[in-house]
């Protein structure tokens, strides 16, 4: 892979009035105008998007120009933790092993700038938990209406023009300005650069995956390794038994909370298991037999979650909860299926 550089960041801002100097980024090809998204992330899909991690790096995988669906057997150990299903991430060490991608913690102990700009120059990809309020591909949903944490991939980084091309969601996209400064935290006041936290932050350093990779066999060794790690009990089911309890607290809170507690339950259990049927369906293609009756199940779950976080709406508004919970039944019966069906095919 190619990389742009720039010249030390000693002095970085003065020297870029001066003379003309390369912007540095990760992947230069790439721009937000003639960027192609992900399959994964198609509109025409149940679940567009997932979360902030999985989509931040179903769109990194996606620009390495590999494929992302053979990192998603680790879907398949999902859980239902209490208050949410899991909040369900790629596991780093998966994707080192399939496309040589080494997520490392970025200690940020200079301004977010010099750290981001440095690993750029260096062909890393800086991935930084930002506020939502200011990444412009949200708006009407968090941009200049709501502070919300969420996490981006920096490609490309111009301290003079103040502008950043950024992975988020469920593309990559630009912004400038003010948000630029807010994102770096650049411009702050004495008071609130005594106060402001750094955010987390890590990057990406890309090596080639190993030589003579069997992306089959490797994808399908994960696939083992995470089922062997799956729930003792049926996640959906204690989802339905927490519903029982829950619906009336629902129906006393303000509509924000809503959409918070629908995210973390519905939409991380239909869209984990719309990406393990994706899985599933690409093995295969890659010449595995018997997985039908898991793939009609968990794309079933992936529809089923969706119907239900509606229904779960009307029944929240109108304060009428009878026989809401029954509405689970039908997915506690297709995670079943489908988690016996993978058991006795690749944990006998």
């Amino acid at each position: 892979m190619a990389f742009l550089r720039t010249r030390s960041l000693v002095g970085l801002s003065v020297l870029a009035a001066t003379e003309a100097q390369t912007v540095p980024a990760v992947f230069p090809a790439l721009t937000p105008e003639t960027y192609r998204r992900s399959e994964l992330h198609d509109t025409a899909r149940e679940w567009p998007e997932t979360n902030c991690f999985m989509d931040l790096w179903i769109e990194i995988i996606n620009a390495l120009g590999q494929n992302p669906v053979a990192a998603l057997g680790f879907t398949v150990a999902q859980d239902f933790e209490g208050d949410q299903f899991t909040f369900f991430k790629f596991p780093p060490e998966d994707l080192a092993l399939l496309y040589g991608a080494k997520l490392m913690e970025l200690a940020i102990y200079d301004c977010v700038e010099s750290h981001a700009l440095e690993q750029i120059e260096r062909g890393r990809l800086p991935a930084i938990e930002v506020n939502g309020f200011y990444l412009p591909d949200t708006k009407g949903l968090s941009y200049r209406l709501e502070h919300t944490k969420t996490a981006i991939g920096i490609n490309r980084l111009d301290p003079v023009a103040k502008r950043m091309d950024y992975f988020h969601n469920a593309g990559l996209f630009t912004l400038e300005g003010e948000d630029y400064d807010a994102i770096l935290g650049k411009n702050l006041d004495a008071a609130a650069k005594a106060t402001r936290l750094f955010p987390y932050s890590e990057f990406v350093k890309f090596d080639p995956p190993p030589k003579g990779l069997d992306l089959h066999q490797t994808a399908l060794s994960l696939l083992r390794k995470h089922l062997a790690t799956r729930p003792a009990d049926n996640p959906v089911a204690a989802f339905q038994n927490r519903i029982r309890e829950k619906a009336h607290y629902l129906a006393q809170r303000e509509p924000a909370y809503f959409h918070k507690y629908a995210f973390n339950t519905c939409r991380q259990l239909g869209a984990n298991f719309e990406l393990l049927a994706d899985h599933l369906v690409w093995l295969g293609q890659q010449g595995e037999s018997g997985l039908e009756a898991a793939v009609t199940a968990c794309k079933s779950i992936a529809t089923g979650a969706k119907s239900f976080q509606f229904q779960l709406a009307r029944a929240a508004a109108k304060k009428k909860f009878e026989g809401l919970a029954a509405q689970l039944d039908s997915l506690v019966a297709h995670y079943q299926t489908a988690l016996d069906a993978l058991t006795a095919r690749y944990c006998a």
